[in-house]
């Protein structure tokens, strides 16, 4: 793999990271209802999911999409299910008063699944894999360390530039210490998640 078409690579991923889309919004939420460990739980399974959409592509997602298309909609819908009833836990959620909760291990396994379905659910992810992907990369001559340097590029674009997010949320929540700003806390989590779901149920 090229430098030049590495840097290209780096470029597409990080304008599709930048871009609003269920990633940024599950990432919020998270962040701002769970603090920045358990945001950062949440980059990591976006980039997860990245990665298994990487390995995919180079043994074919493009076949692998056409003839399982129906498979690629199970799975569109069922991340957009599992946020949306996040969203709604987080809605009926009682307010916690003076100092941040804490956050169990439960709770870490399932952040790190909202951003895992959120990526594999997400069409703009599954539309550059299929379509733009192939653009930048020989699929014909692809070794390990091209997939290792693959990975590492979407490591740093994705998961930077979801990290960031993480933080900006993260910050804002220590803002809310007191019970009414807790419920509007939970009340704005639960909303973005919602709306998260429902953008990737509609979506097309």
């Amino acid at each position: 793999m090229t430098i030049t078409a590495s840097i290209s690579l780096f470029i597409a991923m990080l304008i599709v990271a930048v871009s609003p889309g269920p990633g940024i919004f599950a990432v919020v939420a998270r962040s701002i209802s769970s603090g920045l460990s358990q945001g950062l739980v949440t980059v990591v399974g976006i980039v997860f999911g990245d990665y298994v959409f990487i390995v995919l592509s180079l043994y074919g997602l493009s076949a692998l999409a056409q003839s399982m298309g129906d498979l690629f909609l199970v799975i569109k819908y069922a991340g957009a299910a599992y946020l949306c009833w996040l969203g709604w836990q987080m809605l009926k959620a009682k307010p916690i008063d003076a100092k941040l909760p804490e956050v169990n291990a439960v709770s870490t396994l399932r952040n790190f699944m909202t951003g895992l379905l959120t990526t594999l659910s997400n069409p703009k992810a599954i539309l550059f894999y299929v379509s733009f992907f192939p653009a930048f990369i020989d699929m014909q001559s692809v070794s390990i360390l091209d997939a290792g340097i693959i990975m590492a590029i979407a490591s740093i674009a994705v998961g930077g530039v979801m990290a960031a997010y993480a933080y900006a949320a993260s910050r804002a929540r220590k803002l809310f210490t007191n019970t009414k700003a807790n419920r509007a806390l939970n009340i704005t989590a639960g909303g973005i998640m919602l709306g998260s779901g429902t953008l990737l149920a509609i979506k097309n």
